[in-house]
């Protein structure tokens, strides 16, 4: 890492949702951070969820959110890194990020190594013992054959119907995962746990849950989860030597 730089981590902007005028103060919040941080971000991170539905037909995306993706375009010209890895509201994203905006696109979590710490990296939804329900939601949404039929539904009914269901649906939305369950308990918790069982990572970070955490795991490892931006507008923040988790404030 260059001296004085960072490494920022954020999750869960659902921009879209619950309606956009609610969206639209979220996302200029956002955007009003990504400029703070560019100022010394050697990187940024997005686990997931930035929108509340994404699907890309192959001529079609879902209409609105220039301006953050704008601003990420802008950012990402200025020379500094941008990764996205896709969460349970944005799994059927294909290659707009990376053909239009340069952004890498990670569907699984992935490994990375700054300044001889290394990091496990990834939304973390479908992680971990539980959460059978939308496991196999999951395996539906992201069969071929599933993205092959939902393309035939014309855009204007296609996009409609599927952002009502985010919304409603509570295995989607994960409205009833908002809610700390004790260290022992936490599913992604586990998950880290079972991974340093095979091999050692100094940081685990994740969004999806909406809540922020910070927990120190076995084997002088650490989980974070960088909570959300409907409530918390929290992130993650690495400084070449130390994680840690803060809160966005105007």
């Amino acid at each position: 890492m260059t001296p004085n730089k960072k490494i920022y981590f954020a999750s869960d902007q659902h921009f879209g949702a619950p309606t956009y005028e609610k969206s639209f103060v979220r996302e200029q919040k956002f955007i009003r951070w990504l400029d703070i941080v560019k100022q010394d971000a050697e990187a940024i991170f997005l686990l997931g969820d930035l929108f509340d539905f994404w699907f890309e037909y192959k001529k079609v995306v879902p209409k609105g959110f220039v301006r953050i993706l704008g601003k990420l375009a802008e950012i990402r010209d200025s020379g500094i890194p941008i990764y996205f890895f896709v969460g349970n509201h944005d799994l059927w994203m294909r290659d707009y990020f990376e053909t239009e905006l340069n952004i890498p696109v990670y569907h699984k979590p992935k490994e990375f190594s700054f300044n001889n710490k290394t990091f496990l990296i990834g939304h973390g939804d479908g992680l971990g013992p539980g959460d059978k329900g939308y496991k196999r939601m999951k395996k539906v949404f992201i069969n071929p054959l599933s993205k092959w039929l939902y393309r035939w539904l014309h855009p204007d009914i296609g996009v409609a119907l599927a952002q009502y269901l985010s919304v409603k649906n509570r295995l989607i939305s994960g409205d009833e995962d908002v809610v700390f369950l004790g260290e022992e308990k936490e599913w992604l918790v586990q998950y880290c746990n079972r991974k340093l069982e095979k091999k050692h990572y100094d940081y685990f970070l994740f969004g999806h849950r909406h809540l922020p955490m910070e927990i120190t795991l076995q084997k002088n490892s650490k989980y974070i989860n960088t909570g959300d931006w409907i409530v918390h507008s929290t992130y993650a923040v690495f400084d070449g030597t130390d994680l840690t988790l803060h809160s966005y404030k105007e």
